[in-house]
């Protein structure tokens, strides 16, 4: 009943940038938090950035300093942007976000994106 749609994954060299964009669409109340996790081949997923209401933020010690996570809340998207890329951030990353469905009575939501594909490579 929500949906995540990901955009802005692909190819980068080694200190180069990208931004990406998740937008959460569907029978939404509120939303708690959004955020960014990835994976990447034979390592566990792991948190990338999260932003929870409030503007409250929080980052993987990995990427503290290079990534910035942002929010348009009127559109219910977040976007993360990359900076100083490495190649150790290769990875799928994924949205996330939780909040609570408008149906009566209320009902929490836990959904996730299909992920978006990021390869830091010279």
């Amino acid at each position: 009943q929500v949906q995540l749609v990901e955009s802005g994954g692909g190819l980068v060299q080694p200190g180069g940038s990208l931004r990406l964009s998740c937008a959460a669409s569907g029978s939404i109340f509120s939303i708690d938090a959004m955020g960014w996790y990835r994976q990447a081949p034979g390592r566990e997923r792991e948190l990338v950035a999260t932003m929870r209401s409030g503007g409250w933020t929080s980052y993987g010690d990995s990427v503290q300093g290079r990534f910035t996570i942002s929010e348009d809340n009127a559109r219910n998207t977040v976007y993360l942007q990359m900076n100083s890329l490495k190649p150790e951030d290769t990875a799928v990353y994924s949205c996330n976000a939780v909040g609570r469905l408008r149906v009566v009575p209320p009902r929490a939501f836990n959904s996730w994106g299909q992920g978006t594909q990021v390869t830091v490579s010279s």
